[in-house]
């Protein structure tokens, strides 16, 4: 393992390294230096003297400061950390860092700043060795290794990263937010956030959960504040399954943003404090108002006017939803292969080219303006809605602009949400992590965004987010494996994922071009020697994506089923499911597998028919001791229709361990077999019914888990009759 500072600092920065420079001297002292409080610090409490790895102290700085047209952002972390075990000597065995990175601030280039990390390993004796980093590091896969020799039980590493980061700006901006728990993997003595500002740079902050408050540092100057956050004695937690650590544990999150003038102020992309010197820790409904009043209807409807009057709809809902699939394809997919083309260096201008001026909607704000238009001008009663992700917090808890959720909700019956166009998104779907939430509804009065209220969001059901496969097996005649034919359906949030895997962007552009009459992107190529080397060049391209996308598909199979040897596999797509979020995205796939799941036993075999439905969750004995409340993406079911043709000579015994049924609020496992003639019919259900579950339920989740779990070891006998 390593100690990795990708996953530790909130910003990223080009980095250039100098042995024992005057800058690494200036941050060792900084570190390390007489006034170091922890320098001698030692020794860990009693009650963590059992644990792996005790941070002694940890420190975060952040740093900010303009001169004229240059802005200076200075981050730093330190920690010191004692080793108390075996496990943890080789955790940290290895110093793991990135020594290049790229900053997308203001006018900031590669060489325009720097980072230095420093290393020292504090023996028990009180031997102190600070690591030439430098020197004795190594490049492995673009990371900067560098392994720390006689690392033993009771050492100490105290470590730290500094980076300066000079940049130019002119207008507003925006600093990545920060959003983190107090606590980590390993148990915290002592911990400091620290931040110093002045003018001109606005702070968004609050702290959650019982974590600290950050408190004001008295300084001699008007124009620079200083502020900081302290904490002792914070536990350890363990980051496990269906947990979001923001939501439970104590944390802090931030913003800070860069305003020169009232003007930037004004376009800032932040819900910005009224004043500098105040730190913003809520939004209120009537800021939130006041930031999206700017989403005004703007957008030339010429095309979908034209769409419109060319087709028929039953009902004003049924318009909209067609609208949302015909404008994806106008503003999204019908350029899906130039885009493809352009970026594989088949055509160095491809909408030169075609004479086409393309237009992609470039944020969720395009789209909602766009589509508010259209909306106003057939007159829809709609909303705009904004949200806030599960995983961030409660809606009272909005902070930063950047994590919330825009889309629309049309007020038809039922209503139809829209959301910013993906390649196979639904419409009357919205991201899953908002479903069962608060969120804000402000609605329009002609084309003002001019009241807010609030709302919740409905969720969807187990059923409607379904994984299906049937499965038809038959076995070789000499038991030497077998031939599987698997029909796959999947809808609702279930079938994102499979779609994304499993179609190449043929399968669905052609699909579109069809759908809607559109010109193929070949056919608009105006030069005839241009257009036929493109459509050879883009169709070998398929034919690649094609064959690596068999080689992906099979070595999913093996990983899902657990077996090696798969050979033969073929795939063929019955239904893309991009029309309908209650559609399906369907597909079927065969394969020969090789020594699997079959062992003789005698005259007999013996099937180990569970493992069919691929692998499940194994909970351990730490897994069983949850308290935690458990948060899943959404409610879900997979489901399984498995066909056994029987052997001829053989019969089947075993059938009473297959079938099983535990069916309680959390969710459930039900199996059942049978024998119909000479096929064995086993049909199996896993049902998650909920996104959300109180940690006191959790032992009703164990019980169908174990059930699934178990199932998959189950196996039958074929006998010889």
């Amino acid at each position: 393992m390593k100690i990795k500072f990708l996953l530790v600092c909130a910003l990223t920065y080009t980095t250039l390294f100098f042995s024992q420079s005057k800058s690494q001297l200036e941050a060792q002292e900084f570190f390390w230096g007489e006034d170091d409080a922890f320098k001698d610090a030692v020794d860990i409490p009693e009650k963590w003297q059992n644990e792996s790895a005790v941070v002694i102290y940890k420190n975060e700085n952040y740093d900010y400061h303009k001169f004229g047209k240059q802005v200076e952002y200075k981050s730093s972390l330190r920690k010191r950390i004692k080793l108390l075990d075996q496990a943890s000597v080789t955790e940290f065995s290895t110093f793991t860092y990135q020594k290049r990175f790229s900053s997308s601030k203001g006018y900031s280039g590669y060489n325009a700043s720097h980072t230095i990390v420093g290393l020292k390993i504090i023996k028990q004796d009180g031997t102190e060795t600070i690591i030439d980093i430098e020197n004795e590091a190594v490049v492995v896969d673009n990371e900067t290794k560098v392994a720390i020799a006689n690392l033993e039980i009771g050492d100490i590493l105290d470590f730290f990263y500094y980076s300066v980061e000079p940049f130019k700006s002119v207008e507003a901006f925006g600093f990545n937010p920060v959003e983190q728990t107090l606590g980590e993997e390993y148990p915290i003595m002592d911990y400091k956030l620290y931040f110093q500002t002045e003018n001109d740079f606005f702070i968004n902050f609050n702290s959650y959960n019982g974590a600290p408050e950050l408190t004001e540092i008295a300084t001699e100057k008007n124009n620079t504040r200083r502020y900081e956050l302290v904490a002792t004695d914070i536990d350890k937690h363990k980051y496990e399954r269906w947990f979001y650590p923001l939501v439970e544990l104590p944390t802090y999150k931030f913003q800070v943003y860069f305003a020169r003038s009232g003007k930037f102020e004004d376009r800032a992309l932040a819900f910005l404090p009224e004043d500098e010197k105040i730190i913003k820790k809520t939004v209120s409904e009537e800021e939130v108002l006041n930031y999206y009043e700017a989403y005004t209807p703007l957008g030339d409807l010429g095309s979908i006017e034209r769409f419109i009057k060319e087709n028929d709809f039953k009902n004003d809902r049924e318009r909209v939803i067609a609208v949302y699939y015909y404008a994806r394809h106008r503003y999204l997919t019908q350029y899906v292969e130039a885009i493809i083309v352009g970026e594989t260096d088949i055509l160095a201008s491809p909408f030169y080219a075609t004479k086409n001026n393309p237009h992609i909607f470039g944020n969720e704000k395009e789209f909602a303006r766009h589509f508010m238009a259209f909306l106003y001008d057939f007159d829809y009663d709609y909303d705009l809605i904004i949200g806030k992700k599960r995983y961030d917090g409660s809606l009272d808890e909005l902070l930063i602009q950047r994590n919330a959720n825009v889309f629309l909700k049309v007020n038809t019956s039922p209503p139809v949400y829209l959301d910013y166009f993906r390649l196979h998104s639904d419409a009357n779907q919205f991201n899953y992590l908002l479903e069962g939430t608060d969120v804000y509804e402000i609605s329009a009065t002609k084309k003002r965004l001019d009241k807010i209220t609030t709302g919740k969001l409905p969720q969807t059901t187990y059923d409607q987010n379904e994984s299906y496969k049937e499965i038809t097996i038959t076995l070789n005649e000499d038991f030497s494996g077998f031939n599987y034919q698997g029909i796959n359906k999947y809808k609702g949030y279930e079938k994102a994922d499979q779609q994304f895997d499993k179609l190449i962007f043929k399968d669905y552009v052609i699909e579109d071009y069809e759908k809607y009459g559109t010109e193929p992107f070949i056919d608009q190529i105006t030069n005839k020697k241009t257009r036929e080397k493109t459509e050879m060049e883009l169709a070998a391209l398929v034919t690649k994506l094609r064959e690596k996308q068999l080689e992906n598909l099979k070595e999913s199979i093996e990983g899902e089923l657990e077996i090696q040897d798969v050979s033969d596999y073929t795939y063929n797509i019955k239904e893309t499911g991009r029309y309908g979020f209650d559609t399906s995205f369907t597909y079927d796939e065969s394969f020969n597998a090789k020594d699997a799941f079959i062992k003789k036993a005698g005259p007999n075999y013996i099937m180990e028919v569970g493992k069919l439905i691929g692998g499940q969750v194994d909970l351990s004995d730490e897994d069983r001791k949850r308290v935690e409340n458990v948060f899943m993406n959404y409610p879900r079911s997979y489901n399984y229709h498995v066909t056994l043709n029987i052997p001829e000579g053989y019969s089947v015994s075993g059938l009473d361990k297959l079938n099983k049924s535990v069916d309680n609020k959390t969710g459930a496992f039900i199996s059942t077999a049978t024998i119909e003639g000479n096929q064995l019919i086993i049909t199996t259900t896993k049902q998650y019914k909920n996104n959300y579950e109180n940690g006191a339920d959790w032992p009703l989740m164990i019980a169908f888990l174990d059930e699934a779990f178990q199932f998959t070891n189950e196996k039958i006998l074929l006998k010889k009759n």
